[in-house]
């Protein structure tokens, strides 16, 4: 076992800079969609950078701003309300800058690996300090200089390295597998539209159009077409119906954080005397749940039975109606949702207004070859989901037991497929 030291961050060959807090800070309307990258702390999920809806300024806005500059394998931390989420900005991009919330840490020498020291920020021990920062405040802030008093434990640096090569190896796979998962739900909804929306189905020259409808298709509602349930949440107050639970019951949140098509386990649980008490429904595998308050239109395909609290609407697929038509056609049409739904304090859309929209229910052929096309799809995506899911379980077993030194990292037989 290699002798491991400990020392304080301001010790240590680690560079802290916070972001640009001065009037050159960018304004909104100084946002554009491609130029110098410009990181906001929504843009941290799961210790990851998340460039999907990143911002971007000019290269004369960049020029102006000389706080807050991003190099390669730099780590980035942010420092107010949602404090302590950490990536490293290892990605396409060579430079960028990071707003007031966020701060850099940047190694320098050869004495802390900054792969290294990113897993460890991420790592329970380091987190668990960050989270007393919050403590008794209304808005969590890391202050900067208790941050430099925070010790870290770290060995010598070809040892940091091993442990750093071992945790991307983890990551790269997830990484890569999230790209494929990406790449097969765009070819589903391509497929989706193509057939769906602009009718071109196999055998559709053969098809009449009537009214812009194919021949045999049928022009109803959603709620007609496809049943759907509303959700609850059980009294809070009676700690009776969430001890034990084991009933899945999702909020937004799952969904928001979940990010895919199909999701598998909720973050709460509900027991059977709470579903008893409450006016949630279970509803089975391979429904489409969509978010029907305030973030409105995530949508996602459960795949054991599950409930939901209030701000959901749930659609039970049907022989003449698949999950994949579903799921698809909400993702078409969220656009329109977002425009029914109203609200003073948050935007919801009722159940009622949902069920009122138009839909379109294909013959049976063609919703019998769609089912056929999208299956096999779907199932790969579900496979590599729950493939993602047991590489984050190993790796989030093995990440603090490596950095804090309990597991040698060279009697690991890893195997990552």
């Amino acid at each position: 076992m290699s002798v491991w030291k400990t020392a304080k961050l301001k010790d240590l060959p680690v560079r802290i800079i916070d972001g640009d807090r001065s009037g050159k800070y960018p304004k909104r309307n100084e946002f554009q969609d491609n130029g110098v990258l410009f990181l906001n702390t929504t843009n941290i999920e799961n210790n990851r950078l998340n460039l999907e809806q990143a911002n971007f300024v000019t290269e004369e806005k960049f020029d102006q701003i000389t706080k807050g500059r991003l190099q390669r394998l730099d780590i980035v931390m942010t420092t107010r309300g949602s404090i302590g989420k950490v990536a490293l900005f290892d990605c396409a991009f060579t430079t960028g800058l990071i707003n007031a919330q966020m701060l850099i840490l940047r190694t320098a020498g050869n004495e802390i690996d900054p792969r290294f020291l990113f897993y460890l920020f991420a790592g329970d021990i380091f987190q668990a300090q960050i989270r007393n920062f919050s403590s008794g405040s209304a808005q969590p802030q890391i202050p900067i200089q208790d941050l430099r008093e925070l010790e870290i434990t770290y060995p010598p640096i070809d040892y940091q390295r091993h442990i750093a090569t071992v945790l991307s190896a983890y990551d790269d796979l997830i990484e890569n597998n999230t790209r494929r998962i990406k790449i097969l739900e765009e070819m589903v909804q391509m497929l989706y539209r193509e057939w769906f929306v602009e009718f071109r189905f196999p055998g559709h020259e053969r098809v009449k159009v009537k009214n812009g409808v194919p021949d045999g298709w049928e022009v109803t509602t959603l709620g007609q077409a496809v049943a759907t349930l509303g959700g609850s949440t059980p009294s809070t107050k009676q700690p009776e119906y969430w001890q034990g639970g084991d009933v899945i019951w999702y909020t937004p949140s799952d969904l928001t954080a979940n990010k895919a098509m199909f999701i598998s386990d909720s973050k709460t649980k509900i027991n059977a005397l709470g579903l008893k008490h409450s006016s949630a429904h279970m509803f089975p595998a391979y429904s489409v749940m969509m978010t029907s308050r305030a973030t409105i239109g995530v949508t996602a395909i459960n795949t054991i039975p599950a409930c939901t609290n209030q701000g959901f609407i749930t659609c039970i697929p049907n022989e003449r109606v698949s999950a994949y038509q579903l799921y698809f056609w909400i993702e078409e049409n969220k656009d329109k949702i977002l425009n029914v739904a109203s609200g003073a304090t948050f935007k919801e859309i009722s159940r009622t207004e949902f069920r009122d929209f138009s839909f379109l229910v294909a013959d049976v052929q063609t919703n019998k070859r769609f089912s056929e096309l999208v299956t096999p799809i779907g199932e790969e995506i579900e496979n590599l989901l729950a493939k993602d899911a047991n590489l984050r379980r190993t790796r989030d077993l093995l990440l603090p037991r490596l950095v804090s030194g309990e597991v040698d990292v060279a009697d690991l037989e890893i195997a990552l497929e």
